[in-house]
């Protein structure tokens, strides 16, 4: 099966600094699939490549979104790379605090409307009916992700893992092919990270995603994840299934910790 996600020898140069030295990772269509290392190791740096937040050194960055040709990533901006259809959350919660949470949905169905600044000054009919739209499908998102009692309020008033839930939300509403989640359970309680786990699931499954995770909690990992990549020092030293890395001595020694050490 060709990958939806194909990236190949990714090295990122920080001046002296490699903070990726040839990655190769691909995702499959309907996968979930984890990248996980000890802090620093280049995961976030990872996504900023492949979402266009930096510009890399080497390597290809390639995506086949489904039913589509092969396309390049590399030199393509945020906003282009977002309409291709690769969307994401972030480690530290980014959502626009002053506007309501329909509103920051609102704010991801951007990039899928076709009315110009013509249209927003003149008001025709036809932006006045795509408007409508957005705000249908920005709520029934919020319906999807169980946040709808919340339609009207201010992001900020929001709880944690609401806020949380929203930015998915709000990555969401791009129509995006793969999903891109950095540490999404990152401050959440057991029950928080439960209802995430089984959200990240039901997105799979009922919504055409592909899901890749940058995330610490390794129960969530291990439980989530279909395939798993693991980088150290921005070299990438194993990859496999669940079960094979946790095995993996190099994983064990890098990340994992050795169980034997303290038995």
């Amino acid at each position: 099966m060709e990958p939806i996600l194909n990236v190949k020898n990714l090295t990122m140069n920080f001046g002296g600094l490699k903070a990726l030295d040839t990655v190769n990772i691909a995702v499959e269509k309907g996968q979930i699939a984890a990248l996980i290392g000890p802090n620093g190791a280049g995961k976030t740096t990872f996504f900023n490549c492949i979402t266009g937040i930096y510009e890399v050194s080497e390597g290809r960055m390639e995506i086949t979104p489904p039913g589509k040709s092969t396309q390049e990533l590399k030199g393509l901006k945020t906003n282009v790379v977002t309409e291709r259809g690769l969307a994401r959350t972030f480690q530290n919660i980014r959502l626009f605090e002053g506007m309501t949470v329909l509103e920051n949905v609102m704010i991801g169905r951007h990039c899928r409307l076709k009315s110009g600044i013509f249209s927003a000054m003149l008001r025709p009919s036809s932006q006045k009916d795509e408007e409508k739209k957005a705000v249908n499908d920005s709520y029934k998102i919020l319906e999807k992700i169980g946040l709808e009692q919340y339609v009207n309020e201010m992001a900020v008033n929001l709880p944690y893992g609401a806020q949380r839930r929203l930015e998915i939300a709000r990555a969401l509403a791009t129509d995006p092919f793969l999903l891109l989640l950095d540490e999404p359970a990152a401050g959440m309680n057991p029950q928080e990270t439960k209802e995430l786990d089984d959200l990240i699931i039901w997105l799979r499954d009922n919504e055409n995603l592909s899901i890749l995770l940058i995330e610490h909690d390794m129960k969530l990992v291990m439980s989530l994840s279909d395939n798993i990549h693991v980088v150290d020092y921005g070299k990438k030293i194993a990859e496999g299934t669940p079960e094979e890395v946790k095995s993996n001595p190099d994983v064990i020694k890098a990340y994992l910790g050795d169980e034997s050490e303290d038995a």
